[in-house]
């Protein structure tokens, strides 16, 4: 089961941090657009097409490709949007996450653990694999708040090819002098210290997978914000075998340390060899280019795919013609 979580976070607001913070008023329906790609040709929720600010599609184009060549089943939960999808949903929650520089990023921590248990011990009855995805506009710096207030010194990727990384330093400043801590200030503060730092799809899934059977397979589809996750399980006491799959565009940006971490936090990872390069359209070709790079579960998905014996070519030719279709 390929499992997509939405969230929103007020961090992706702050001017210069996200592509997608670039379009405030459009901010909120980012990630339910996403949800939606998955079930629709284009999102219900809004009435335009799914692009950041230079033209280059979401990567739930990649995902959908994926899930139609795979045949995957797919299922989205709301892990705390201020709008919900137009396609079918599971509710974790309603809230977004708020600022943690200046108070609790996640303070509907009770209702969402008990939400994304109950959902996940539903599923572990029908299911023995689950692949979990994210959509979080500002999600790679929440993933840098969990994993500096865990002890992993680090940077984490972009959606674009200049990482703000200034811009997210000075957030991890604002935070950790908020809460008077150094790197590694809320380690064995367990969930509570993506509650803290965080995000609310952090808490859903990390709360997801602990209440998963042992038998269940899990694979965490995302670069450094799932990243964030395993190392938030792993705090949890979480020792389960876990597959981190991303990106060769993830892998390959010398601003991450995606690699680094996951050899620290102990999970293997995976990165899908895609290849745009030589695509008739702009908006994909620049995936090589270091645009957009990750979202949507695009890693993941595609891993998934080729598990169901789905090549990569397969996979690039239904982006191709799903594009298409999008932009025409």
């Amino acid at each position: 089961m390929f499992i997509l979580f939405i969230s929103e976070t007020d961090l992706s607001k702050i001017p210069g941090l996200s592509a997608a913070g670039q379009n405030i008023e459009a901010l909120p329906y980012t990630a339910p657009a996403d949800a939606d790609m998955l079930f629709y040709d284009r999102p219900k929720v809004i009435d335009c097409i799914p692009l950041d600010p230079f033209g280059h599609p979401t990567p739930a184009v990649v995902t959908k490709a994926a899930v139609i060549e795979g045949k995957l089943p797919v299922m989205v939960m709301r892990a705390g949007t201020s709008i919900a999808p137009a396609s079918p949903f599971s509710d974790i929650t309603s809230a977004p996450g708020r600022d943690p520089r200046f108070c609790m990023a996640v303070p509907d921590v009770r209702n969402i653990i008990k939400n994304a248990s109950a959902a996940a011990q539903k599923l572990s009855k029908e299911t023995k694999r689950v692949v979990l995805a994210e959509s979080v506009p500002g999600g790679t710096t929440t993933a840098l708040m969990l994993l500096r207030s865990l002890g992993y010194d680090g940077t984490v990727s972009s959606a674009g090819p200049v990482n703000p990384i200034a811009i997210k330093e000075e957030i991890w400043n604002g935070v950790s002098s908020r809460l008077g801590i150094k790197t590694g200030g809320l380690k064995c503060s367990g969930i509570g210290a993506a509650a803290e730092v965080g995000d609310p799809m952090q808490v859903s899934v990390a709360s997801f997978v602990e209440a998963l059977p042992p038998d269940v397979e899990v694979i965490l589809a995302g670069g450094t914000q799932m990243i964030a996750v395993a190392a938030l399980l792993r705090e949890m006491g979480e020792t389960r075998p876990m597959l981190v799959a991303t990106t060769k565009y993830v892998c390959a940006d010398k601003t991450s340390c995606f690699v680094q971490y996951a050899e620290k936090i102990g999970v293997d990872w995976y990165s899908a060899p895609l290849d745009f390069s030589h695509s008739k359209y702009k908006g994909l070709a620049d995936y090589e280019n270091g645009f957009v790079k990750e979202g949507v579960g695009m890693g993941g998905s595609v891993w998934y795919a080729v598990q169901n014996g789905v090549s990569i070519d397969k996979i690039t030719e239904k982006t191709e013609l799903l594009y298409e279709k999008l932009i025409s």
